[in-house]
């Protein structure tokens, strides 16, 4: 399976936000240091703040941070959340099938059951795990200006 760019982008948001919790961090910030789209990273972190993940402030000197601690953000939720379609396969699909094999066709359970096993692995995961080692990825992820920090 490969994850959409918006899933990607969704969960480095995510990290972003977790290794620097101790501050409001912008769009631009984050897309600067990614090397990213602002226009697509502005509608992924839409996205997260419609899932409950990220909390925007406005105005000046606004920006956004974790709208919940990281150990409550599960990852495989995130992903789930931000995949429009997980069909591996047209079959899985009901509503645009046209294959003249699903009627015996036993592929369809082998893949659905390597997607549960996928998410389920993901399920066990949250964004806390992802930045256990957050001293090693805020140096990866440098800020990108001096503002000055909030609560």
């Amino acid at each position: 399976m490969r994850l959409t760019t918006f899933s990607d982008y969704g969960l480095r948001v995510l990290i972003y936000l977790a290794v620097h919790r101790d501050r409001l961090a912008t769009i631009a910030e984050i897309a600067g240091v990614y090397g990213i789209s602002s226009n697509h990273l502005m509608k992924v972190v839409h996205h997260l703040a419609q899932h409950g993940h990220v909390e925007t402030v406005r105005g000046k000197g606004g920006g956004m941070r974790l709208a919940r601690e990281p150990a409550q953000i599960n990852v495989g939720n995130v992903i789930r959340q931000s995949e429009d379609n997980v069909a591996f396969v047209e079959c899985f699909d009901a509503d645009r099938s046209d294959c003249r094999l699903a009627p015996a066709c036993r592929l369809k359970n082998v893949l659905g059951e390597a997607l549960g096993a996928f998410l389920g692995t993901l399920d066990r995961y949250t964004l806390a795990d992802l930045v256990d080692n957050r001293p090693k990825l805020a140096k990866l992820l440098p800020l990108a200006d001096a503002r000055p920090q909030r609560a």
